[in-house]
């Protein structure tokens, strides 16, 4: 019989004992590393579906529900069923970037998009100015939209574009000034914030816009080369807030806090159409939609298109209006249960919804692709 232990054995256990701290410590410090990466700041930022609002409906104003489109001078009629506009949220900004392990949840959810934070938030353009800039669009979304509809009733009116401030360090600085009236460009009369913007980058870059104004009473000629501007969709501008100021034959009143950009322009033109007309526009269907709208009734592509989709089906719309210029987005990425119609015009729009009042299946009426 032995008295003494192996110290082969021993040492063999020791080895293994050491081998297994060690792989834990390893395992741990792995798995550290990575939590603690995960919940570094991300360079983007997340769009998600935002609050959805009936126009035909109302909306809270300091504690008490109003009708979002009020018409008080004209008679208006009852109406059935929803035309909602929708919205996307933002999550995150510069100062607050939401963590890789919040974008990589956002990356694996079909309703969230994932985008780089300078394309939400320019670089050189303060939340101050970003602000401002959409609220300014947000008021000439409401008054095109009333022109619109108006255009579409048969309604006159008369309009004239006013500067409302220049950029700082945009190229109307210092040539252009605040109140300033914009008669024309390249010696094209205008009406409208989206056929002056479409004027401006009808030459790009390379050549100069001639743009016609009135200053104090005197009318003046003044040449601006426009330059790209910043973020994700990058066009000729240069540097100007303006804003439509129109002389409509009755009072339009539209009640939206905290929303801002032009996208609800074709809704809000709808639901003032609805209200001002007899019956229900789309025969009490629950319908969403988007778009930009000129005076003219052109309608405009938007940002977010399948975030709002996603919003409308959890609305409960079963309806989509979507401008044809968002076609390619649209393709492939439409929620189950929703009909998406595509339209370019007001026009086209109003004759979808009568289609849909009128019994027609919504898959019968034009579609993206």
């Amino acid at each position: 019989m032995s008295l003494f232990t192996d110290s082969t054995e021993t040492d063999d256990g020791r080895d293994q004992r050491r081998g297994g701290r060690a792989g834990w410590l390893l395992l741990g410090v792995t798995v550290f590393g990575l939590v603690a990466l995960a919940l570094l700041p991300s360079p983007y930022v997340i769009e998600r579906p935002g609050p959805v609002f009936d126009t035909l409906g109302s909306v809270p104003v300091d504690g008490e529900d109003v009708p979002l489109i009020t018409i008080p001078t004209e008679p208006t009629y009852d109406t059935e069923g929803s035309l909602s506009l929708l919205t996307v949220t933002v999550a995150g900004n510069p100062d607050r970037l939401p963590s890789w392990f919040e974008v990589g949840a956002a990356w694996l959810d079909p309703q969230q998009s994932v985008v780089p934070a300078d394309t939400v938030f320019p670089a050189g353009v303060s939340t101050e100015d970003r602000r401002e800039q959409s609220r300014v669009e947000m008021e000439n979304s409401q008054q095109e939209a009333v022109a619109a509809a108006l255009r579409t009733l048969g309604e006159p009116y008369e309009s004239t574009l006013i500067v409302v401030e220049t950029t700082e360090g945009g190229r109307a600085e210092g040539v252009l000034e605040a109140d300033d009236r914009i008669i024309s460009v390249n010696g094209e009369e205008l009406r409208d914030v989206t056929a002056l913007r479409a004027a401006i980058a009808a030459n790009g870059t390379s050549e100069p816009a001639v743009i016609g104004i009135e200053r104090e009473g005197r009318s003046e000629t003044v040449e601006i080369v426009p330059e790209f501007s910043e973020g994700e969709n990058r066009v000729p501008v240069v540097g100007i807030l303006v804003a439509g100021e129109y002389e409509f034959p009755f009072e339009v009143e539209i009640e939206l806090e905290n929303v801002g950009g032009p996208s609800a322009g074709m809704m809000f033109a709808l639901g003032i159409i609805d209200k001002l007309t007899p019956g229900s526009l789309a025969g009490g269907a629950e319908v969403a939609g988007t778009g930009t709208i000129a005076a003219d009734g052109s309608v405009g592509p938007i940002g977010g298109i399948v975030q709002k989709m996603y919003g409308a089906q959890d609305a409960g719309a079963t309806v989509f209006l979507s401008p044809r210029g968002n076609c390619d987005e649209v393709v492939g990425a439409i929620p189950d249960g929703l009909d998406v119609i595509a339209v370019a015009t007001l026009d086209e729009a109003v004759l979808a919804l009568q289609s849909l009042a009128d019994g027609d299946d919504p898959a019968s009426l034009p579609r993206c692709g």
